[in-house]
């Protein structure tokens, strides 16, 4: 029997990789719980917010991960990077599948025109993340996966070039288009938002 996983430990996601194709199970279960939440939400707003497909699409990306364990080298990529690619990968088959992409209409967003003093921060907050998620929903699908990767994941450009498969110059282009497409599609909203008073301090 291989030596068991510490739980305490700060094990690398690619150390856990080899533990696990050496058989270590509880190394498996630590790296499926760092990685599939994160996968989920990506998938989940690459696919305009489709939970019950994101979760298809995360269950077969951590399904492929185990596949490829046995020929696993650790120092040529990164887990999070490869499953983010298979991700990419994945949603974008079930885009072209359905042959369109699940729209949230800007529309959607709650209402605060009527709420109550105590409930209006709350729906206005609710209200600005409707409308980002409906804009995000509304991006051309490279541009989307480059702003979520950069500004929602927090990936650097080399790790969302590696995950894209693109150079750097060109996640660099895709995420300044992205961020204009984005402020474009949101400049019609922001009263509406609460978001007037935002060239103000405070």
């Amino acid at each position: 029997m291989t030596m068991a996983f510490d739980a305490g430990d700060e094990t690398s996601d690619e150390a856990l990789m080899v533990l696990y194709a050496n058989g270590d199970r509880q190394a498996a279960l630590a790296l499926t719980r760092r990685v599939t939440p994160r996968v989920l939400a990506y998938a989940a707003r690459l696919l305009s917010g489709d939970r019950a497909e994101a979760e298809d699409v995360a269950q077969e990306t951590m399904l492929r991960l185990w596949k490829v364990a046995p020929q696993w080298r650790q120092g040529e990529t990164k887990v999070t990077t490869w499953a983010f690619r298979v991700a990419t990968n994945l949603c974008i088959d079930r885009q072209r599948a359905r042959g369109r992409r699940r729209q949230l209409a800007l529309e959607d967003a709650p209402e605060v025109a009527y709420a109550a003093p105590g409930a209006e921060g709350r729906l206005q907050a609710a209200g600005r993340l409707a409308a980002l998620e409906a804009a995000l929903a509304r991006l051309p699908d490279r541009q989307r996966q480059a702003v979520v990767l950069r500004h929602l994941e927090g990936m650097t450009n080399p790790e969302i070039a590696a995950i894209m498969e693109i150079g750097i110059e060109a996640v660099e282009s895709l995420t300044a288009r992205g961020k204009r497409a984005l402020a474009a599609l949101l400049a019609g909203r922001k009263e509406a938002l609460g978001y007037e008073d935002d060239g103000h301090a405070g």
